[in-house]
């Protein structure tokens, strides 16, 4: 039974509304990290066109690259990806949970010009893999104060002089904290925190880690799972402190950023170990959903750092999702559950509004997939067919407006093609990849 539902549940698990960060010297232009410059999918940049020419969208470059699911990351005129090459004569296996063998290949950092697509520097290393859907790396580039930051899918870990692609240190989390990759890889996107890189790394009492940005120095490390998990952490303002959020598959719980000293836990159980988006907040409350319909709204306490649970695993409640990060707006949260489809949520209640077949125009197929960003009163749409799509979200329904075809699916899921990489949006562009190409889509008014 547990094997027909791992192989009903299809994680491209690379990405997944963030909360309080460290100020980003990088321009309002710039989409530096997973998520955008604030960690919120906010593209707020005006000029933007409000519907497609008939001829489609326009292409202003196209470049080669190689598998994966890690979105770009853009900033001061340069484009961070990373893919995976196959080694000579080596194969992905025909069933994407075989893990039985090490599959040869290298890991790369591509650094590209923004306006012309053309490589500025590359960095690559030999990684094999041992995971289910090994396309290729699954976490965005991070990229702050001249320094670019990549968490490969099986945890390796690399920073480097953003302008030269030199080493500045690297961590192999295999090696150095004797882990081992989930089933998908490692996919919690790393966060900046002041002086910190924080990341979920596994292994005994190291769930998550804070390195200095600069040194790759642990300042400290905290939990200890069963399993990792793929949630990126996110840091609120709650009860008068600092509180970083795990979301992990069997709790989800708080510490101090400054120390990784506990403050709260309470349980939770994401089956298959498959917790994806990070957590969100607003106002008092915190939900985080995984796979079957294992969701979780909590209750921040003020007087003290704590909870009070709202529901817990209500499968008439919540949303499940899986490759999309819900996207909160107007006390609604709208997301993608792994069953159906595009829904939008009541909050803090729990409801479920309505359900859509949203830009894909199908029925849920299952892990149906379109990245969500908002831009002034629309909403940007990647769908997984490679439509980028303009619509609306209101409490009422889902609208389309307009949309074009930028990009081919390249990878496979239930039978069907797809895409799941989520885009950059920079300088009145969009940057988007597949397993073959990464393009840069014109949107300018």
């Amino acid at each position: 039974m547990m094997m027909r539902k791992r192989r009903e549940l299809v994680v491209a698990v690379f990405s997944l509304v963030a909360g309080v960060i460290g100020p980003q010297p990088i321009s309002a232009d710039d989409w530096p990290q997973w998520m955008g410059p604030q960690r919120d999918n906010h593209w707020r940049e005006t000029g933007i066109l409000e519907r497609f020419p008939e001829s489609g969208a326009k292409i202003l470059w196209r470049t080669p690259i190689h598998g994966g699911y890690a979105g770009p990351a853009v900033a001061h005129g340069k484009v961070f990806v990373m893919d995976r090459v196959l080694a000579k004569g080596a194969s992905n296996p025909d069933d994407p949970f075989d893990v039985s063998q090490k599959i040869n290949s290298v890991e790369r950092v591509l650094c590209l010009n923004a306006k012309t697509g053309q490589e500025i520097w590359k960095h690559q290393y030999d990684c094999p893999y041992q995971i289910s859907y090994p396309a290729g790396p699954r976490c965005t580039p991070l990229v702050h104060e001249g320094k670019v930051y990549t968490l490969g899918a099986m945890g390796n870990l690399f920073c480097f002089e953003a302008d030269t692609g030199k080493i500045l240190w690297k961590k192999d989390f295999k090696i150095d904290y004797q882990t081992k990759p989930a089933l998908w890889g490692y996919a919690a996107h790393p966060l900046i925190d002041g002086q910190k890189l924080i990341t979920l790394v596994g292994g005994e009492g190291s769930h998550v880690v804070a390195f200095d940005k600069d040194t790759g120095k642990e300042l400290w490390k905290a939990g200890t799972q069963r399993e990792t998990g793929y949630s990126p952490v996110l840091i609120i303002e709650a009860a008068g402190r600092r509180q970083l959020i795990v979301a992990a598959p069997k709790a989800l719980y708080s510490v101090n950023p400054e120390t990784g000293k506990l403050y709260w836990t309470t349980p939770f159980n994401a089956d298959s170990g498959c917790v994806v988006m990070t957590p969100v907040r607003f106002g008092d409350y915190l939900f985080v959903g995984g796979y079957q319909h294992k969701s979780l709204m909590v209750k921040l306490t003020a007087d003290k750092p704590g909870v009070e649970v709202v529901w817990n695993g209500n499968k008439d409640l919540g949303m499940s999702p899986i490759n999309v990060q819900p996207f909160w707006h107007d006390n609604i949260l709208y997301g993608y559950d792994e069953e159906q489809g595009l829904i939008a949520m009541e909050w803090p209640t729990g409801k479920r509004l309505w359900q859509s077949n949203g830009p894909l125009g199908e029925e849920p197929k299952g892990s149906d997939t379109a990245f969500i960003v908002k831009n002034g009163d629309r909403f940007f749409f990647f769908a997984e067919t490679g439509h980028l799509v303009i619509g609306r979200l209101t409490r009422k329904g889902y609208e389309e407006i307009s949309r074009a075809k930028v990009l081919e699916p390249t990878n496979s899921a239930f039978g069907r093609k797809v895409v799941w990489c989520a885009p950059a949006y920079a300088d009145k562009k969009a940057f988007i990849r597949n397993d073959r190409e990464i393009v840069c889509v014109d949107l300018a008014k």
